[in-house]
């Protein structure tokens, strides 16, 4: 996934994760010199390269098992930017299927819609000595650096977190990325791919504490693992990977949920 400010056209973006990309192409989107855009977009979290005269994400040629992985969950006080904001943000950072770091953070709100409190379990009183939303912005874009971004629904987490960014005067994340749900849905046989459902089925998260940031990580974490355990697609890097994870066959689902077959059993 990539910012809707960054500059180049998705026929670019595709070049850069495949075939390679000229400079002539590159120098006909920017404004500024070859030098200055790849330093700006490395500062958003995006590594693009040289080789062989063309320009790729750092991604194409980089082995699966030796990238960096950031498994990121926020929790929110509604979806709407202009009146709502991030109340929780947890992250780890994985290579090689190791826990390498990990960042977790409240953030100071004033007021959490009741709904939310009985979701999440978080509210305005825990928070009061969170520090503020810009600053946890800042610490978790540290964080994060160049890893691959990864989350449950992606999409969701990705934009709410870079859109943020944008508010508090921020860039916003140019990071590649990589969904879980979309990656479960090719590998794993599942009744629904939510992630407490997940998490019930495979038992990723023994102690999990659906929707707390750091929990839902380390659930999506565990998922994370068994999909890459369970594919049997032949992936030479991590764009490889990212491509399986949006366009790669869906495995079938069961017909019937097992867990309400076991039930019907029971009866």
């Amino acid at each position: 996934m990539l910012s809707k400010n960054f500059v180049l056209n998705k026929k670019s973006i595709s070049l850069l994760s495949t075939r390679g990309l000229p400079l002539p192409l590159i120098k006909s989107q920017i404004d500024n010199s070859i030098d200055s855009f790849l330093a700006l977009t490395y500062a958003q979290g995006l590594d693009i390269i040289r080789k062989k005269g063309l320009y790729y994400f750092n991604t194409k040629f980089m082995p699966i098992e030796d990238a960096e992985y950031c498994i990121v969950d926020i929790e929110a006080n509604g979806s709407n930017l202009e009146k709502h904001q991030i109340i929780e943000i947890a992250a780890i950072k994985v290579k090689n299927s190791k826990i390498i770091d990990r960042y977790e953070s409240l953030v100071f709100v004033k007021e959490i819609n009741p709904i939310i409190v009985e979701l999440t379990g978080i509210s305005a009183q825990d928070t009061i000595d969170a520090p503020e939303l810009s600053s946890v912005l800042m610490e978790f874009k540290l964080f994060l650096g160049d890893a691959i971004f990864v989350a449950h629904d992606v999409k969701f987490d990705y934009n709410y977190i870079s859109d943020s960014m944008k508010i508090c005067g921020l860039e916003p994340l140019l990071n590649r990325s990589i969904c879980s749900l979309g990656l479960a849905q090719r590998t794993i046989v599942s009744y629904k791919y939510s992630i407490s459902y997940l998490n019930e089925a495979f038992n990723f998260n023994p102690n999990a504490t659906h929707h707390r940031a750091m929990s839902d990580v380390m659930t999506t974490y565990g998922l994370f693992l068994e999909s890459l355990e369970n594919c049997k697609e032949s992936l030479n890097n991590v764009e490889d990977l990212i491509k399986f994870s949006k366009e790669g066959k869906r495995l079938k689902r069961p017909k019937i949920d097992p867990f309400l077959e076991e039930e019907m059993k029971k009866k």
